[in-house]
């Protein structure tokens, strides 16, 4: 008992008092950092809207994501601000379009420093070849077509698992339910411009951004304003031709688009006489929460609806089977 009293009373130096707090607070760190490590979720980061939403849907609660572009933004001229190279600096994924849908965003990725994985989800799909300013170069609007949307959505779930296998079982059933979905939603589409009258199948929009859809389901893509990319300016002349070549042919209707002001397209539908279309078309942005265009599905729907209307079809809502309704 002497011994123990002994012990129990004796001093330690000061400076060993002072190592033994700070190994403890280190130890402690150390824990609470493996097991923040341990209880984190990846970090992914995407550009576009559309990409945003098929993320979410297949990442689920499985992932930490964040959505560069807001809807209603516009990729091909988005102008990056800081907090966007944070987000890239701290993601383990960056999804992107590619075909140069978003320039800048690609140079501030690529830049020095942004160690992420990155997969350019667009490229995965074979791409139309457009004319550019007398050279071809591949279109980005890669998801006009419901099909390549659900080939995206797969490499999406690919990579999702390779980054975090032990969620491979959520990531392969969400990406499951949800291109079930989408191919209902490609028939549905389908029989929708099928219902319109073969001479009236032809669109005219203020850019380039519906080569897919209309191959896919059997328009033609009678003019546009400007190419693929807003950044481009259209002439007088080429406002003067497109309206002179509506007049001609007798397209019932052209569209604006909600992402591009529609004082140009409303001035070609003055001068051709064609009707523009009461709904603008969701190019290269969904919509806002609570608009009719607010995730892909409903974006597609809408414009589908849009198109239909304006053009003579018979528009029947998209109602998906309840095995696959989000």
């Amino acid at each position: 008992m002497k011994a123990i009293a002994q012990s129990e009373g004796r001093k330690f130096p000061k400076w060993q008092k002072v190592v033994g707090v700070i190994l403890g607070l280190y130890l402690s760190a150390c824990s609470a950092s493996q097991s923040s490590n341990n209880n984190s979720k990846p970090n992914v980061v995407t550009t576009s809207t559309v990409i945003n939403d098929w993320t979410q849907r297949v990442g689920g609660d499985e992932i930490e994501l964040t959505g560069i572009l807001q809807p209603g933004a516009d990729p091909h001229v988005y102008e990056p601000v800081p907090k966007d190279s944070i987000a890239f600096e701290k993601a383990d994924l960056i999804i992107y379009n590619g075909y140069n849908l978003e320039p800048g965003l690609i140079k501030m990725m690529n830049a020095a420093g942004i160690n992420a994985r990155k997969l350019a989800v667009g490229e995965v799909v074979k791409p139309l070849q457009l004319d550019k300013e007398g050279k071809t170069v591949p279109d980005p609007h890669v998801w006009g077509d419901v099909e390549n949307a659900i080939v995206m959505v797969n490499a999406i779930r690919d990579e999702l698992t390779k980054l975090s296998p032990a969620d491979k079982a959520e990531f392969t059933q969400n990406a499951a339910e949800f291109t079930a979905q989408l191919k209902q939603l490609d028939s549905w589409t389908n029989q929708q411009i099928a219902t319109i009258p073969k001479d009236n199948r032809r669109l005219v929009t203020t850019h380039d951004a519906f080569q897919y859809y209309a191959k896919a389901y059997g328009l033609q893509v009678f003019g546009t304003l400007i190419g693929i990319s807003t950044e481009e300016q259209p002439s007088a002349q080429t406002v003067r031709k497109l309206s002179d070549s509506i007049k001609q042919t007798g397209v019932p209707a052209i569209f604006a688009e909600t992402t591009i002001n529609p004082a140009l397209i409303k001035t070609v539908a003055q001068e051709s006489g064609a009707k523009l279309a009461p709904r603008s078309l969701y190019s290269d942005s969904i919509g806002a929460p609570g608009s009719d265009g607010d995730s892909y599905i409903k974006m597609i729907e809408s414009n589908t609806r849009t198109i239909v209307e304006a053009l003579g079809g018979r528009y029947t809502p998209f109602q998906p089977s309840t095995a696959t309704k989000s």
